[in-house]
């Protein structure tokens, strides 16, 4: 916990915009809460589970990165758990935005988008192949 918060106090000392990214575990939801109670915000990043996006967000974090490639890899939809989590956070009123990650295509950009996610982070390739 104490080298999470170390570590994410010097990040955020560098720029007002800066989001300090935060492991999905025990550690990193303590961690989440301290930032949060003082004015840092975070993406707890390396969520795969509904569950996991609930924790977050009651820590407070302002983003969290559901990792929709790697869920998909291991047999489950990542698509599903990005519409599960836009379900939660609505009736629960969370403020926490969604964060699609590790996108592998054009169509994870869309599918994301329509499961409710409010932001991506992708390869240029998929961004481009949004233009064909």
């Amino acid at each position: 916990f104490a080298t999470i918060v170390e570590e994410g106090k010097k990040l955020a000392a560098i720029h007002p915009n800066i989001v300090v990214k935060v492991p999905m575990i025990k550690d990193g939801v303590k961690a989440i809460k301290w930032f949060t109670d003082n004015g840092i915000r975070t993406n707890c990043t390396l969520v795969f589970s509904a569950g996991q996006a609930i924790l977050a967000a009651k820590a407070g974090a302002s983003y969290v990165s559901p990792f929709i490639g790697r869920i998909d890899d291991s047999g489950w939809d990542g698509m599903e758990l990005i519409a599960q989590i836009r379900h939660i956070y609505d009736i629960q009123n969370f403020k926490t935005e969604i964060l699609a990650a590790s996108i592998r295509n054009a169509l994870h950009i869309t599918k994301a988008a329509e499961a409710g996610a409010d932001v991506c982070t992708c390869p240029l390739d998929s961004i481009l192949g949004l233009l064909k």
